[in-house]
């Protein structure tokens, strides 16, 4: 594949992914994709065959990058699980910080596309939220903790229900809270 078409992919991915989740799968138009990538409606089509096609690219590439810095992360926690909990949802209140923090993008999508259950959006989600399930029970197991899988499943719902809660709510305690519980269930 020459380099050009593989920097105009790249382009629209990231076109797409940022505006995806800034404003959600279904209020952004290929136009506008297009335009923020640079290029125009045919060339786009040219690389993707259609909107969800370039939805399930945008994911597969943002997966990765997360699991990328999940890893970065998880070389700057603490080895015992409770003050790796602690880190972690550290680093998740830190996020929350941001200016215009919106969640969790893959969480955010099945969400919105919660009445198409077989759309393969949702399956590239669901591996993505599976990795990081995963990523923390290998620390959690590393740091020693028996059942790893199982409380690691635990942390991501506190996880998951936090972020939903903080946007609800515009309040950051819920996270606070979340990381509690947390440490309660690793004792």
């Amino acid at each position: 594949m020459p380099r050009d078409k593989d920097q105009t992919q790249h382009r629209i991915v990231e076109a797409a992914y940022y505006l995806f989740y800034q404003r959600g799968f279904t209020r952004v138009g290929v136009e506008e994709i297009a335009a923020r990538a640079g290029i125009t409606k045919r060339t786009l089509y040219a690389h993707f065959r259609s909107k969800d096609d370039l939805l399930a690219a945008a994911l597969r590439y943002y997966g990765e990058l997360d699991l990328e810095r999940l890893k970065v992360i998880g070389r700057g926690l603490p080895a015992r699980p409770q003050a790796m909990v602690d880190g972690f949802f550290a680093k998740l209140l830190d996020w929350a910080d941001r200016p215009r923090w919106s969640g969790s993008g893959f969480t955010r999508l099945v969400l919105e596309l919660a009445d198409l259950p077989g759309h393969p959006a949702r399956a590239i989600a669901a591996r993505a939220k599976t990795a990081t399930e995963l990523w923390l029970a290998d620390l959690l197991g590393n740091g020693g903790l028996k059942m790893s899988r199982e409380r690691a499943r635990e942390v991501m719902l506190l996880m998951e229900g936090a972020m939903v809660l903080m946007l609800i709510h515009g309040d950051r305690g819920y996270g606070k809270v979340a990381a509690r519980a947390a440490k309660r269930l690793l004792r």
